[in-house]
């Protein structure tokens, strides 16, 4: 069942991006009740048993079978010095056919925020996504205030697409995200964000 799961690493200059195991759960569960405050505003609200072994082994079992059947990417971010978990990032809705697309969503602990991580993260994804899954396009969306998560897509090659009206609920609330893509072959310009 492992199959390609148990084969995918992804290596930045300071992380290896791998699958979740089921031995990362602790490390998993303290990180994100740790930075539950600063991760919160951004996420749709945690279910009551969010940060359970239970909800975490049917995370693992889901990443293992959608790397397999090829409808999502889901990765840890570990640095590679000390093996500390920082975050997570997926490539997840991956269509095929006419579109060869998918959607990009990431997280990081508040005391890693702001170092570079997720920017490593993304380029290899995005890296990834263009040149071994055979992506047209990537996409990603976010709240118009996030200025920091606007500010890293951009540095990352996305550009503003536009507004989704009601796109998710965030924080238990239905909220505007705003809209980026990164495209294998862009001949768009410079776009502004609006």
């Amino acid at each position: 069942m492992l199959g390609r799961a148990r084969k995918l690493r992804l290596e930045t200059e300071r992380m290896t991006l791998r699958p979740p195991v089921h031995s990362d759960f602790r490390a998993w569960a303290a990180l994100r009740d740790t930075s539950r405050d600063f991760l919160c505003p951004w996420e749709p609200t945690w279910a009551p048993d969010h940060l359970s072994r239970k909800a975490f082994t049917n995370r693992v079992y889901w990443a293992q079978r959608s790397i397999n059947n090829g409808s999502a990417v889901p990765l840890f971010l570990v640095r590679r010095s000390d093996d500390v978990l920082l975050g997570a990032i997926t490539l997840d809705n991956i269509r095929r056919g006419p579109a060869q697309a998918g959607t990009t969503g990431y997280w990081v602990g508040s005391a890693h925020a702001r170092q570079g991580y997720m920017r490593e993260a993304i380029q290899a994804v995005v890296h990834y996504a263009f040149e071994v899954l055979d992506l047209s396009r990537i996409e990603a969306g976010c709240l118009p205030e996030n200025t920091a998560s606007r500010r890293l897509l951009e540095l990352c090659g996305y550009k503003y697409e536009g507004v989704a009206q009601s796109y998710l609920q965030i924080n238990g609330r239905w909220r505007n995200h705003v809209l980026y893509a990164n495209l294998r072959h862009d001949r768009r310009g410079k776009t502004d964000a609006g």
